[in-house]
Order: C-alpha cells, then sequence, then structure tokens
C-alpha cells in the first residue's frame, strides 16, 4: 500500500500547489497586468479573490463545529448509559 499512499500524496501535492499558484498569479501579478491583455480570460474577477476563501473557511469552520458538536452530544449520551 506504500505506493498507493505515495501516489494519493503526489497528487495532492501537485493539487495544492497548482492552486496556491494560480491564487498567487491571480492576486498578486494580475493587477499590474493591463486589462486589455490576453491572460485575463482566464482568471474569475478580483472580487472572488476575497470571497472564494472567506467562504471556504466559513463552510470548514460549520463543518468543523458541526461536528464537535456531534462528538460532545455522543460522548454526554455515552456517559449517561454508563
Amino acid at each position: 500500500m506504500e505506493m498507493g499512499d505515495k501516489a494519493v500524496g503526489l497528487v495532492l501535492t501537485m493539487t495544492s500547489l497548482s492552486i496556491f499558484t494560480y491564487y498567487t498569479f491571480w492576486v498578486i501579478i494580475l493587477p499590474f497586468v493591463d486589462d486589455d491583455h490576453f491572460v485575463h480570460k482566464y482568471f474569475l474577477p478580483q472580487e472572488y479573490a476575497i470571497f472564494i476563501p472567506v467562504f471556504a473557511g466559513v463552510v470548514l469552520l460549520s463543518f468543523l463545529s458541526i461536528f464537535v458538536g456531534v462528538v460532545m452530544l455522543k460522548s454526554k449520551k455515552k456517559k449517561k448509559t454508563a
């Protein structure tokens, strides 16, 4: 299973590296490129550069809070029955 784990790790690393590169280019370099340049058609409008990470963070924190709440409720029920 070692090769499978390495393959998954490689895919996750390459995915995160490509997302980081795309986002860095979008946020840091693209504002200095002329608006009529062809490269702008490959990127969303600048407003989304803030909206997407904030939305992802809110979703992540929501799922994390729900998970912690469910675990706390289950452990509370387990203590009552024991």
